[in-house]
């Protein structure tokens, strides 16, 4: 059982690194980005959801520190 689980899992991932592979996240050279980081990593966990048309997107607000005056 523990071995099926596995196997899921595996193939599972795969099938989302094809998907990323299949939208250009993983072959496009541009600068990584959270949102472009969030995106690559939610379409690959999604898996074979992103054949059925789960299309996950991340929405990155990171503060960023101001300057002291």
């Amino acid at each position: 059982m523990r071995n099926l689980i596995g196997i899921v899992v595996l193939v599972w991932l795969v099938i989302g690194v094809l998907a990323a592979l299949q939208r250009g996240y993983l072959t496009d050279k541009k600068d990584v980005t959270c949102r472009t980081f969030g995106d690559t990593a939610l379409t690959i966990v999604a898996g074979p959801l992103d054949y059925l048309g789960v299309n996950p997107k991340v929405d990155c607000h990171v503060k960023t520190p101001q300057p002291s005056k």
